[in-house]
């Protein structure tokens, strides 16, 4: 069962800011960081895997995923840290893994609960010999990535920083090292579709949600996908889903809110206002996600992640949150959490809506009950908060006792 700590671990993200000894335009946070770092590794992910058999492409994505939590969940621990200094610390074995054994005690009360989990985590950080192996040169190019776009952003704000020619030195000589990755060169290139889709991905840092009812933190559409994603990949362990479910569920979480790059936050209200009027959004989207992101990408040679995006996004069912599994080269149509269990194999490359669906209101559930638990409150995030506990009590399979999870909350 997932409990109240671990979601607030999951959170926590939102509430650190990176770059913080810079003159930022705006607040860059941690959960950001990573939704932009795994939209990234997922393209690279699927290029570097294209000839790679099924159970070997959902193996790869698992390790790829959970490399992502680990990695995140330590950061949480180490974030005062500044990245020089740390690099220094890893280099010294004994002192990495004083610090290490340092981050594992803080993370213990709230993850030795997950069992495998907590143990392939302990396992992934106690390890400094494996730096060559595909899923985490996919992640550290990631990284790189996510983390050179904001030095981007910051850089003209701070050209009195004598830091800084230093800092693109660096970026430029660790991103040289990763350009053999397929993908990772037409990434670092300006001018082609690939790496229009990582700019535009880390433009939705840009959207705050809930923008009529402020709140604190104030979460962005990037960080509400990555909590999102992390949410539906820890259910999808809870329910022993097999690794391409836990792949499809964590990026199609990653996702989910994609098109709200060419739409904006439309709050739900304002959606359901009319009859018909979420039908004419979702077109809408369907069609500038076309002309602006999945067409070019099909043009230029990348068709096969643009159908995996639309996978993710149910463009071919009607909703992200419609559950499906693929059958003899079609989608297909699910109806309900046990059906997919039951339809739960690699071959058949299964995806969750209904448990989707739940993390994303329990995301939302997060966002409200957060801000007000830090005194910033209004009429509409105190009605969100009942509403979401109400359609969240409704909707979540029975099996995620989310019923004793937010009796946790009151």
């Amino acid at each position: 069962m997932i409990r109240k700590n671990l979601l607030q671990l999951i959170f926590s993200g939102a509430c650190l800011w990176r770059w913080n000894d810079k003159l930022r335009p705006v607040e860059l946070a941690e959960i950001e960081k990573q939704a932009h770092k795994m939209l990234v590794a997922c393209a690279l992910w699927h290029e570097s895997s294209r000839d790679m058999p099924l159970e070997m492409r959902a193996d790869l994505a698992v390790k790829i995923i959970e490399g992502c939590l680990f990695d995140y969940f330590y950061r949480l621990i180490t974030t005062d840290i500044k990245p020089p200094v740390f690099y220094r610390i890893r280099q010294n074995r004994a002192h990495y893994q004083q610090l290490t054994s340092y981050v594992l005690g803080r993370l213990e009360p709230v993850l030795a609960a997950t069992g495998p989990f907590w143990e392939r985590l302990r396992a992934w950080h106690d390890s400094t010999g494996q730096e060559g192996e595909l899923d985490r040169r996919i992640l550290a190019a990631a990284h790189l990535f996510a983390s050179h776009w904001e030095f981007q952003l910051i850089r003209p704000h701070n050209e009195f920083d004598e830091e800084m020619p230093g800092i693109a030195q660096s970026f430029q000589d660790d991103l040289a090292r990763y350009r053999d990755l397929p993908g990772m060169a037409m990434l670092l290139s300006a001018g082609n579709a690939l790496a229009r889709f990582g700019n535009l991905c880390g433009q939705l840092r840009f959207q705050i949600r809930w923008t009529q009812a402020p709140r604190l933190p104030a979460t962005s559409v990037l960080g509400h996908m990555f909590i999102v994603a992390a949410c539906a990949y820890m259910y999808s362990l809870a329910v022993n889903a097999s690794p391409a479910r836990k792949a499809n569920n964590f990026f199609s979480g990653l996702f989910h809110d994609f098109p709200e790059l060419l739409t904006r936050d439309i709050i739900s209200p304002v959606k359901k206002s009319s009859p018909g009027l979420q039908d004419i959004i979702r077109e809408y989207e369907k069609s500038e996600l076309e002309r602006r992101i999945l067409g070019p990408l099909r043009k230029e040679g990348f068709a096969s992640f643009a159908s995996q995006i639309g996978y993710y996004l149910g463009l071919e069912t009607g909703s992200e949150f419609q559950d499906c599994c693929r059958m003899n080269g079609q989608i297909v149509r699910l109806e309900g959490f046990g059906a997919v269990q039951a339809m739960d194999a690699n071959a058949l490359d299964a995806k969750d809506g209904q448990l989707l669906k739940t993390c994303d209101l329990l995301a939302a559930f997060l966002e409200a009950h957060t801000s007000i638990r830090n005194g910033v409150s209004s009429p509409q995030l105190l009605e969100a908060r009942e509403r979401l506990k109400t359609e969240l009590g409704q909707l979540a399979p029975d099996c995620l006792q989310i019923g004793a999870l937010l009796a946790d909350f009151d």
